[in-house]
């Protein structure tokens, strides 16, 4: 079998399995290329079809049963994908994940990357602060976007700093990024100049009826509704009420809240955002100034 029919076959079984996707890839056919190339040692970038593409070259028998091994963890443990080959990727960077950590996919990345919060940033920004940090990545990228600041990234579960720490040390920047193990802001110091979160800010709703590639992953990262509630805003409530403290006077907060801007603005009618233009859309990344925050009664 070549290459390229290979992959295709993957994607047929992982289709006809009924997997949920979402953790790096949107599709079957991108998953099993994914899956694929990284079981034969294969760059995930090799062209698969023109001229100078290997999708024709076949594969030997031993590595195809090899690719079937691999197909049938991705299948029976429901687990993504980077679960298994312990490696995702996000905005052209390689990052260490495994079970105790979510699968990096944050849309702050591509603004990190992209610029796309630049305008509320100036040279005096010198301090930021990746709150939530999980496997480091936003710091990571943060770091790698502002050259000029130094980063201190934080999280409630030391099981997650520990991998935070692999990509870090990854990329070459311990002398820039500090990590920090916090519950929310207790411990982080400040002031910073700009706080990056994704935090977790699933509804009670949504948790209970997660696919199980989602469930595979730790709820302390996903799930809102950890202090009694259900629209998934109880980390944000309290975030917001003790940010200001710990942000610069012009400090701003670039925050992720996924599909759930109807209940941040039930839960935060009078709180001036600004909605930023990602990928998926212009309701999933908001960013909110200190002024903003201590202009406005935020519920608790």
């Amino acid at each position: 079998m070549k290459l390229l029919e290979l992959i295709h076959e993957s994607a047929r079984q992982l289709t006809d399995a009924g997997v949920t996707f979402g953790h790096g890839t949107t599709n079957a056919f991108d998953e099993a290329a994914w899956l694929v190339l990284w079981q034969l040692g294969l760059p995930l970038d090799t062209p698969l079809e023109g001229p100078d593409s290997l999708g024709n070259q076949p594969v030997p028998p031993e590595k195809q049963e090899q690719v079937a091994t691999l197909l049938i963890a991705r299948i029976n443990t429901r687990k993504p994908a980077a679960y298994l080959t312990r490696e995702a990727w996000l905005q052209g960077l390689a990052f260490y994940v495994d079970e105790r950590v979510i699968v990096p996919r944050s849309l702050i990345a591509e603004l990190l990357v992209d610029g796309g919060f630049d305008y509320w940033l100036s040279e005096n920004t010198h301090r930021v602060l990746d709150l939530c940090t999980g496997n480091g990545s936003l710091a990571v990228l943060a770091a790698l976007s502002y050259p000029d600041v130094e980063v201190t990234a934080s999280d409630i579960s030391d099981d997650a700093l520990a991998v935070a720490r692999i990509n870090v040390d990854k990329h070459g920047l311990q002398d820039r990024i500090t990590l920090l193990h916090s519950d929310g802001l207790a411990s982080v110091g400040g002031p910073f100049d700009l706080i990056v979160c994704n935090p977790p800010y699933v509804n009670a709703q949504s948790m209970a009826t997660l696919p199980a590639e989602y469930q595979a992953e730790p709820a302390l990262a996903l799930d809102g509704n950890m202090h009694g509630g259900s629209d998934g805003m109880d980390f944000i409530r309290q975030l917001f009420t003790a940010a200001p403290q710990h942000m610069s006077e012009n400090a701003v907060m670039v925050l992720e809240i996924g599909n759930e801007r109807p209940n941040f603005e039930e839960a935060f009618p009078n709180l001036e955002v600004v909605w930023l233009a990602t990928s998926a859309g212009e309701d999933q990344v908001l960013l909110v100034s200190r002024t903003a925050l201590l202009n406005n009664l935020i519920p608790t």
